[in-house]
This record gives C-alpha cells, sequence and structure tokens, in this order.
C-alpha cells in the first residue's frame, strides 16, 4: 500500500499574517526615513547657523571694541556719519544690527543663505561681574551675542565678551 502524499500549503490567516507583518515593516521603515530625514534638515540648519555665527565673530575679532578716540562711550550702535555696513570700523556699531540675508567675515552677503538672519547685540558688562549686563553708561567690557534664525525661527546663538582695550 502506498501512503498518500499530503501537500502542506499556508493558509488563508497565515498569508493574511504574513502580509499584515510585511506591511507593518514597509510602513515602519517609510517613517523612520522620513524621521532621519528632518533629523538631517535640522542638522544641515544648526551646522549652517553655526557657520554664520563664526562669520560674524571673525568680522568682529579684528575689530577695536569702540573708536579708539573716544576715551568714555555711553551709547552703543553705529556713529553719526557711519550708516552702512561698509562703514562699521568697531564692534559697538553691530549693535542691534540684523542681516537678511546674512554676511561673511569680508562684509559680503551671502545670497545662498537667503533663508537665514543674523541679528547682533552688543551690551555693557559690570565690570566685576559678568553675568551682569549694564542698561546704560561706560564699561570696558562688552558682550557680543549674535542669534542666527532661519525663517523667523531661531536656529543658535553664541556670546563672547570683548575688552576695550
Amino acid at each position: 500500500m502506498a501512503r498518500p502524499i499530503h501537500h502542506r500549503a499556508f493558509s488563508l490567516i497565515e498569508v493574511m499574517i504574513a502580509t499584515l507583518l510585511v506591511g507593518m515593516a514597509i510602513a515602519a521603515l517609510a517613517v523612520a526615513n522620513g524621521s532621519f530625514t528632518i533629523a538631517n534638515g535640522a542638522g544641515a540648519d544648526l551646522s549652517t547657523a553655526e557657520f554664520l555665527v563664526e562669520q560674524i565673530r571673525e568680522l568682529t575679532a579684528g575689530l577695536p571694541v569702540a573708536d579708539e578716540d573716544v576715551t568714555t562711550w555711553t551709547t552703543l550702535g553705529p556713529e553719526a556719519g557711519e550708516p552702512n555696513l561698509v562703514d562699521y570700523d568697531d564692534v559697538d556699531d553691530f549693535n542691534g544690527s540684523t542681516f537678511s540675508p546674512p554676511i561673511n567675515a569680508g562684509k559680503a552677503v551671502l545670497t545662498d543663505f537667503a533663508a537665514f538672519s543674523q541679528r547682533v547685540t552688543v551690551q555693557f558688562l559690570d565690570p566685576t561681574n559678568f553675568n551682569v549686563a549694564l542698561t546704560s553708561g561706560s564699561s570696558d567690557f562688552v558682550r557680543v551675542t549674535v542669534r542666527v534664525s532661519m525663517n523667523a525661527r531661531q536656529v543658535s546663538s553664541a556670546s563672547w565678551v570683548r575688552a576695550k582695550y
């Protein structure tokens, strides 16, 4: 007597579960890919923002904090006769300036980064406590703060202290 041969096949339930599992795996991969794309874009934006902060730091590093012929200065910002960026010859001239599109260390406009802007603030500091910004008056120390925004959303900021002399 010959034994009957039984062919084992997948049942309908097994096929449906396998299809569901494969579909869930594909959906999870699509969500992960989207998340990685967003994270990569945020990283690129942050890297660009840090580059733009460093451009202002490099631009102001070689400049005096204030006009050398002024012994006491009480206001921050460009002096009379310095209406344009090309006329800025000291760090305090940059106070309150916003550059959109941003500029580089050579004061050239970076049109490729038009979605970004740089906002520069210069504050007098208490010489005995750099954590205290003076609202007015004169000090031999200033804090320079650069805030970089992309489409009006702040991406990065950095501050550093400079001495007048």
